[in-house]
């Protein structure tokens, strides 16, 4: 019983001595790779260490490479509370990269709560200076489009005045047609009413008249011999 703990024991050293061999040469390298700007090999060869610091180093090679997401990530499974203040500072750094201002100035508010920093004060400052200048622009923005609101409507209200004038007057003008045509009517009624036409009756009655008289309002022929009266030449 004694030989087999004291076997199980020489076994655990051995495999955690060499994992602890093989930690130190992933570390050396991606250490190396990283001085010479090689993120990428720096940051694989950290991903083989399973330790807090080697996340850490793993997550400063991925912001080298502009990975801010995948960087934020790393940093934020970092539970070392040693590691906490430069956790905080370079999370901020990735979230102001990618946009998330608001987070960004959180994160560097929390880190300056564990160490006063000049770099992570500079850092918040210059970021809420820039969000009081998103904000004077968004505004001006915001009011701009409004103004512009306003002369649209102001317009659209002249149009609409227009309009309604335009549609006042043509209503007059039908108004005063209709008036007119209404007088037209009137008055050929009117004129009807005191010159009637001749009914048939009174036609007939009229030609009767005509016929007894006898005028004769052919021209007579002038006679050879004759001298033309100019006055009554018939």
């Amino acid at each position: 019983m004694k030989f087999l703990i004291i076997t199980f024991i020489i076994i655990y050293s051995s495999i955690n001595s060499y994992a602890g061999v093989l930690d130190f040469k992933y570390l050396d390298d991606a250490k190396k790779a990283y001085s010479k700007g090689d993120y990428k090999t720096a940051s694989d060869n950290f991903s083989k260490v399973n330790s807090d610091e080697a996340r850490y180093d793993k997550a400063n090679s991925l912001y080298k490479q502009k990975k801010y997401q995948e960087a934020l990530d790393t940093y934020e499974a970092i539970n070392s509370k040693d590691l906490e203040f430069s956790k905080l500072h370079n999370m901020g750094n990735a979230q102001a990269q990618l946009g998330k201002n608001d987070d960004a100035i959180k994160s560097y508010q929390d880190a300056l709560k564990i160490k006063a920093d000049k770099d992570t004060k500079f850092n918040l400052d210059l970021l809420e200076k820039q969000k009081k200048k998103d904000k004077k622009k968004q505004n001006k923005k915001q009011d701009k489009k409004k103004n512009n609101k306003n002369k649209q409507d102001k317009k659209q209200n002249k149009r609409n005045k227009q309009d309604k004038k335009q549609d006042k007057k043509g209503q007059n003008k039908k108004e005063k047609d209709k008036q007119a045509q209404k007088q037209k009517q009137k008055k050929a009624k009117k004129s009807k009413k005191n010159n009637p036409p001749i009914s048939n009756m009174e036609e007939r009655k009229w030609q009767k008249m005509l016929n007894k008289k006898e005028i004769n309002t052919l021209l007579l022929p002038i006679r050879k011999g004759d001298k033309q009266n100019e006055t009554k030449p018939w």
